[in-house]
């Protein structure tokens, strides 16, 4: 399925914040996705124009249906279409699911810390969510920095997830506007050291939001003695959505 375009059916949409949501894609045959894996989507205008983005795979529901979660560019080509415009019983021109190296495999029994930045969230939310299904033992802990309480994507899963026996802890950085009492502020070293596993617990780290923001995450991590390989790291561009 990797290798070649499909056209897939839009059976389902859905808002997450006010610029962005979860769409729903069923596909020809099987599909089987790995958490952390992306989708390439490609656009064709009357003109024959085309244009291809990288989307993150937010879920996967077998046998035949993903989804991904698309936030809205104000200048982008692709985005606002996605975000705005697509209606179930659409079809999208579709490849993937691909990446092999920003992926949580289940035969990995180590802790797991995700650190995500905005739309950041997309590939950790699959990982989260595979985790949960299959009950796997492993701990997993998720630090979220966001612009405020409205930028949240899948905040009542996320509620729920963290307030059950999945073994998810679930951490926020409020960088413009926080509920009630709680601080606002960027993500610092000190907040990053706070809201981790430790390196002594050898946890499998992965990174993913805008560039500036996972070099400097990385950089603290391993500054403070965890492994450069135990540490895997995506960017907006190369899943998340370009515009």
């Amino acid at each position: 399925m990797s290798s070649a375009w499909h056209i897939v059916d839009v059976v389902a949409v859905q808002e997450e914040t006010a610029t962005a949501r979860t769409i729903g894609l069923r596909f020809p045959l099987p599909v089987r996705s790995l958490p952390g894996q992306h989708l390439d989507l490609r656009l064709t205008a009357p003109d024959g124009y085309q244009a291809v983005r990288s989307y993150s795979v937010a879920s996967a529901s077998p046998p035949d249906t993903l989804e991904i979660t698309v936030e809205e560019l104000p200048d982008g080509e692709v985005s606002p279409y996605l975000v705005r415009k697509l209606a179930v019983g659409d079809q999208l021109e579709v490849r993937g699911p691909v990446g092999g190296w920003f992926v949580w495999r289940p035969e990995d029994a180590s802790p797991v810390q995700l650190i995500a930045g905005g739309s950041g969230v997309v590939p950790l939310m699959a990982m989260v969510r595979a985790h949960d299904q299959a009950r796997h033992p492993a701990p997993f802990r998720l630090l979220y920095s966001v612009r405020d309480p409205e930028s949240v994507y899948y905040r009542q899963e996320l509620e729920s997830l963290a307030g059950s026996s999945s073994g998810l802890a679930v951490d926020y950085v409020y960088t413009r506007r926080a509920p009630a009492g709680r601080p606002v502020g960027r993500l610092d070293a000190r907040i990053l050291a706070s809201s981790v596993f430790g390196p002594e617990a050898d946890p499998a780290v992965f990174i993913c939001g805008a560039t500036g923001f996972v070099e400097t995450v990385s950089g603290w991590l391993v500054d403070s003695g965890y492994p450069p390989e135990r540490i895997k790291t995506e960017r907006y561009g190369g899943m998340g959505g370009t515009g």
